[in-house]
């Protein structure tokens, strides 16, 4: 029996990657919002508090809960030692926040917040050394986290040596589906001229979490076409929330909630927050989930 949760992630309010966008907002008014919006759940953000307790207690006043975080690591460049160290610390923070699972992606290489490099011609290509080294070790940081009650997914994201969905399939072939799972993201598969019905048809059995977002295609054609890096093109406003941009997200998750699928549904996509309100289009996102999906 599938069991859907929604939730909305923080980074339309406050950039990760780029924290001068909106960086005054207070996480008090952002976690506020997301629950005002009718979501359960959201993922971890770069002005949470760091205290376990302090956030537990902000989620609890709202009645949400934290689902996922991101977790970027060097397995191609780095010392494993050192990665796997950092890793667990931060699997322990998750456990203690009561998190579903940890989106970890490999961030040997990555231009993603360079805004001198083309998404599309200057990301990381990995050669068989780095792409074993990444395989044995999500690999080996998968068992750790299941043993401590924690799924592991693999974020795909532009910019980087997991972009495109031969890449995907690559290392999926490569790992144990004991030990990492997919997330999917619409917005990113779109964004690198993906189909993400047919990624998630190759790898439904993988799927542990979902990120829906869409864009804006005239957007991703001018990216393109200029060699946009990935921030200039978030400024530009290449990704939007369901409801709102061209994807129909009832027939692509319909395989997913078909099969069972037991996770979240996380809307994110990240904006300008001065030109995209963030609490406006989270309720849009929710009301057409609500019309479309029935969640």
């Amino acid at each position: 029996m599938s069991r859907i949760k929604l939730g909305c992630a923080p980074i339309a309010w406050v950039n990760d990657d780029m924290p001068v966008l909106g960086g005054a907002t207070p996480y008090q008014q952002i976690l506020s919002e997301i629950a005002l919006a009718g979501y359960e759940g959201t993922e971890v953000g770069n002005k949470y508090p760091t205290d376990v307790g302090v956030l537990t207690r902000e989620l609890s006043l709202r009645g949400l809960r934290i689902a996922a975080a991101w977790h970027g690591c060097l397995l191609t460049t780095g010392n494993y030692a050192e990665e796997e160290s950092l890793f667990l610390g931060f699997v322990d923070r998750m456990t203690a926040l009561g998190a579903d699972c940890i989106n970890i992606c490999e961030q040997g290489r990555s231009i993603q917040a360079m805004r001198d490099r083309s998404v599309f011609d200057d990301k990381p290509v990995f050669d068989d050394e780095e792409w074993d080294r990444l395989a044995e070790g999500l690999n080996r940081f998968g068992a750790l986290a299941s043993r401590r009650g924690i799924r592991l997914v693999y974020h795909h994201h532009m910019g980087t040596g997991v972009q495109t969905g031969e890449e995907i399939d690559r290392l999926m072939a490569m790992t144990d589906p004991a030990s990492l799972g997919l997330l999917v993201d619409n917005g990113h598969l779109l964004f690198a001229g993906e189909s993400a019905q047919a990624v998630v048809d190759r790898h439904r059995d993988r799927i542990g979490h979902v990120h829906l977002k869409d864009i804006r295609p005239e957007v991703v054609e001018r990216a393109r076409a200029g060699g946009m890096s990935f921030l200039d093109a978030i400024l530009a406003g290449v990704f939007t929330v369901p409801g709102d941009g061209p994807t129909d997200f009832s027939s692509l998750v319909e395989p997913l909630v078909k099969s069972g699928y037991d996770g979240w549904f996380m809307v994110e996509a990240e904006q300008d927050p001065d030109v995209a309100d963030p609490l406006e289009y989270a309720l849009l996102a929710r009301r057409y989930l609500a019309e479309e999906l029935g969640v």
